[in-house]
């Protein structure tokens, strides 16, 4: 990688990094709320051998990138995405973990035609959570606590944690007691218009769903990747679901090498056609 650059945009500076050849199709990374672009550090050097040029972000309030940004939502996170396209010269491939796959949708629905050669959505949620009283106090309590959340964080590791995510655990919690980066965590999730959902008509090009099969963020992982194929096949080029057995909300960190291949076949089609 070439260690970390700056894209000023609207609002704030974003931090990234770039790694493989420089003639290779773009694929940018976006990660989820509460983590850094690290949680793509088996995946994307897997990419950049298989001859892509990987962009991992860390997006608004996160990681190296500012705070203070006027909103945090999965929209405002897309236009973003789509500046750092445009920066980097695409057509690009969109990667977004969790949070950010619906972000990759909102970039993908605002792109000229041509930017967004395909998307992959890496545990994207369909529905809109209802949470009870309780459950949003405790989501509340552990999103004010960087501790809690690292918690809550290796929880997502259901099989195979990495060798490193303890050290990694300890650098995100302490990204995470900067001024502001809390906030952040809790304003990606803050209401806001629109669900990615709605940005379904206009994914016109090919789309991967990724889904571990023992995601505890999801009751039956499986139905919903089958959700979000079922949303997007009748307006997407061509739409495929890859479940990684075992993995649970970060198959690519917690299962890399399956997530590639899973990737790999898709990008095949999709990019290399």
């Amino acid at each position: 990688m070439t260690g970390t650059e700056f894209l000023e945009v609207p609002g704030g500076r974003l931090a990234y990094e770039v790694g493989g050849p420089q003639d290779g199709h773009l694929v940018v990374c976006a990660h989820g709320m509460g983590d850094t672009r690290g949680v793509f550090r088996f995946l994307a050097p897997l990419l950049a051998e298989a001859g892509y040029r990987v962009a991992t972000v860390d997006v608004r309030g996160h990681g190296e990138s500012s705070t203070g940004w006027p909103d945090y939502s999965p929209r405002s996170i897309g236009a973003d995405l789509l500046a750092l396209v445009r920066h980097l010269g695409g057509p690009a491939v969109l990667v977004g973990s969790s949070s950010s796959a619906g972000a990759v949708a909102w970039t993908t629905a605002t792109a000229a035609e041509g930017e967004v050669s395909a998307v992959v959505m890496l545990a994207p949620f369909v529905g809109r959570p209802q949470l009870g009283l309780m459950l949003r106090l405790v989501q509340d309590l552990v999103m004010a606590s960087p501790l809690l959340w690292g918690m809550y964080y290796r929880s997502l590791y259901p099989t195979a944690r990495p060798a490193d995510l303890s050290g990694y655990l300890r650098a995100l919690r302490a990204t995470l007691r900067e001024p502001g980066r809390m906030a952040a965590v809790s304003g990606v999730v803050a209401p806001s218009e629109g669900h990615w959902t709605d940005c379904a008509p206009r994914m016109t090009c090919p789309v991967l769903i990724v889904m571990g099969s023992k995601d505890p963020d999801f009751p039956d992982p499986a139905a919903e990747a089958r959700l979000a194929e079922e949303l997007l096949r009748p307006y997407a080029a061509t739409t495929e679901v890859g479940m990684i057995e075992g993995a649970g909300h970060y198959p690519h960190a917690e299962m890399p090498e399956a997530t590639f291949a899973t990737l790999e076949g898709f990008l095949a089609g999709a990019v290399r056609a």
